[in-house]
C-alpha cells in the first residue's frame, strides 16, 4: 500500500521518495481499471514533473537561507526519475558541509577572502590540492576557528579523503573553508508534504489529459 512521499535523512545526506498516496489513486480507480497503459504514463509523468519542481524549489530555499549560489545547491541535489515499472521517483541532496568557494565568488583581500557575505580573516584563496581552487587557512594563525572549517581533519594526516593538507610539509596543516548545511535537515518533512501536494495536483492535470486523449479517441470510432 502506498504511503505517498517520504524522506530518509542520513549522516551525509537525504532522500526524498515521491510516489502517489494509495487514497489518492481511488479517486482515478476507474480510470486505471479502464485504461492502465494510460494511468501509468500519467503516474510517471506526474512524478517526473514534480522531482523538477521540487529540486528548483529547494535550490532556491537552501539558496536563500545558507546564502549560497543557487547553482551550487543544485549541484547537491540528484533527480532519479520514474524508469520502468516501479512508480516511485527519488531526489537525493547532498548535506555534508561544501566548500565555501563554492557558495559564491570568492575575492582575495590584505585581510583575508570574502565570499557570499561571509568573511574568512587570514584565509586564502589558492589552487593547493587537486586542480581548483579553494579557501585555506594554516591552522597556526591566530584567525582560525574550527567552526568556519567544519568536517576537516586537523592533524598530521595528508590526502584528499579530507579537507586537510599539507603545504610543503606537514610543518604548515591547512584546514579548508566549509559551509555546514545540516541547517537544512529539519525541512526533509516538510519538503515530504509539498511533494505530496504537488504530486497531487500534477496528477489530476495528467489523468485528466489522458482521459481526454480517450474520449477524443471514442468519439471518432
Amino acid at each position: 500500500m502506498s504511503i505517498g512521499s517520504f524522506n530518509e535523512v542520513k549522516k551525509d545526506s537525504g532522500t526524498l521518495h515521491i510516489q502517489p498516496r494509495a487514497e489518492d489513486l481511488k479517486a482515478f480507480a476507474d480510470l486505471t481499471i479502464l485504461m492502465p497503459k494510460a494511468a501509468a504514463n500519467a503516474q510517471r509523468r506526474a512524478i517526473n514533473k514534480t522531482l523538477g519542481w521540487l529540486r528548483t524549489h529547494i535550490a532556491r530555499a537552501v539558496g536563500r537561507q545558507e546564502k549560497i549560489a543557487v547553482k551550487a545547491v543544485r549541484q547537491r541535489l540528484r533527480s532519479y526519475p520514474v524508469d520502468g515499472g516501479a512508480l516511485r521517483g527519488k531526489l537525493w541532496f547532498g548535506i555534508n558541509p561544501m566548500e565555501a568557494s563554492r557558495a559564491g565568488r570568492p575575492r582575495q583581500t590584505r585581510a583575508g577572502v570574502s565570499v557570499a557575505g561571509r568573511r574568512y580573516q587570514g584565509a586564502f584563496y589558492k589552487k593547493v590540492y587537486g586542480n581548483q581552487a579553494d579557501i585555506w587557512i594554516r591552522t597556526a594563525s591566530k584567525h582560525f576557528n574550527p567552526a568556519d572549517y567544519p568536517d576537516s581533519d586537523i592533524s598530521s594526516q595528508t590526502g584528499p579523503s579530507s579537507g586537510f593538507v599539507g603545504e610543503n610539509s606537514d610543518r604548515f596543516p591547512l584546514a579548508k573553508a566549509k559551509i555546514s548545511l545540516d541547517a537544512v535537515r529539519p525541512h526533509f518533512e516538510a519538503w515530504s508534504r509539498k511533494a505530496d501536494a504537488q504530486l497531487l495536483h500534477v496528477l489530476k492535470q495528467e489523468l485528466n489529459f489522458e482521459l481526454q486523449k480517450y474520449l477524443k479517441g471514442a468519439r471518432r470510432v
